[in-house]
């Protein structure tokens, strides 16, 4: 099973009166959202199945990654991938999807660099994922601890420079 975790990519600002939930990804963000996921898909990421936060900024992410992916199938909203949720919790949410061959989670930090480092089975570890990064940690089969591999990290640095040297 393949696991892709996605944090969202660059929110308009905090602002006084307005929900934290209501933040949208930026223009520049979504650019910068956009050459990471091309660049997966010309690595061959292909998720079966999408979890998002059902925050804007984060459903935004999603929706950018089943259009530029190719993910047929809905994407679904879960409170398991919101900002104030455990790792644990998202680790249950996987393992309700173990049938799945590959599963993209969409979301906020801090919860996915620490989800990252419980799926590889570390209890804790350094860890922060850019906005817009994206990493895939792979299982053989989802056990009652989990015990994934990291497979890779792409962050939208790393990617611009490969859209870069594709055009030249």
């Amino acid at each position: 099973m393949e696991i892709y975790i996605l944090r969202h990519g660059i929110a308009e600002e905090r602002r006084t009166g307005r929900p934290d939930s209501a933040r949208k990804l930026t223009g520049a963000g979504k650019v910068k959202l956009r050459q990471v996921l091309e660049t997966a898909r010309a690595a061959g990421v292909k998720p079966a199945l999408i979890l998002t936060s059902p925050y804007a900024r984060a459903a935004e992410t999603a929706e950018l990654a089943a259009e530029i992916l190719g993910c047929a199938d809905p994407i679904v909203q879960t409170d398991a991938l919101l900002p104030s949720s455990t790792p644990r919790a998202v680790w249950r949410l996987i393992r309700a999807h173990a049938g799945q061959t590959a599963i993209l989670l969409a979301g906020h930090e801090p919860l996915l660099s620490e989800t990252a480092s419980f799926l590889l089975g570390a209890s804790w570890a350094l860890m922060e994922l850019k906005k817009g990064a994206l990493l895939r940690i792979d299982f053989d089969r989802p056990k009652e601890e989990p015990r994934g591999v990291l497979q890779w990290l792409l962050t939208a640095k790393l990617a611009a420079g490969s859209t870069a040297q594709a055009g030249e």
